[in-house]
């Protein structure tokens, strides 16, 4: 050995602990390499992958009763459509006419009070059948 060389490994002449030489990753590559080992998985898929847990009879019940409920949604809807339509244009063939009559009445109806207030004068349209005041009694001329 030579002189001054002391049987050391050189760790304890070292001032900084090792964490400060050894350089830290900067968070944020810490973050991305974390989510690089997970694929991205929508929520059917997962439940898709759960499935190989659970017993085959339990999927298949399950399956079927989604089956059952997608086709009882749809049927409902197809009937639901043709009661709608079924409903709205029975009401427009039979409703129709009736206001149509409505209105022609009425129309008639303001025609002849037209016609009346030209013949007699303003004040015997207003008074209806032309009697005189409330009471039906017209009144006595002055003596």
């Amino acid at each position: 050995m030579a002189v001054g060389e002391e049987n050391d490994s050189g760790m304890g002449s070292l001032v900084h602990s090792s964490k400060d030489v050894t350089p830290e990753k900067p968070k944020s590559l810490v973050e991305e390499s974390d989510d690089e080992d997970f694929e991205d998985e929508s929520f059917a898929e997962r439940l898709y992958g759960l499935t190989e847990m659970l017993p085959d009879s339990l999927v298949k019940k399950t399956e079927s009763f989604l089956s059952y409920t997608k086709s009882a949604i749809q049927d409902l809807y197809k009937v639901s459509r043709t009661v709608t339509w079924a409903v709205f244009s029975s009401s427009v063939i039979l409703v129709a006419p009736i206001i149509f009559e409505v209105e022609r009445a009425q129309m008639e109806e303001a025609q002849r009070s037209q016609q009346k207030q030209m013949l007699l004068g303003p004040n015997a349209a207003m008074s209806g059948s032309g009697i005189g005041p409330a009471g039906g009694m017209t009144l006595m001329p002055p003596r």
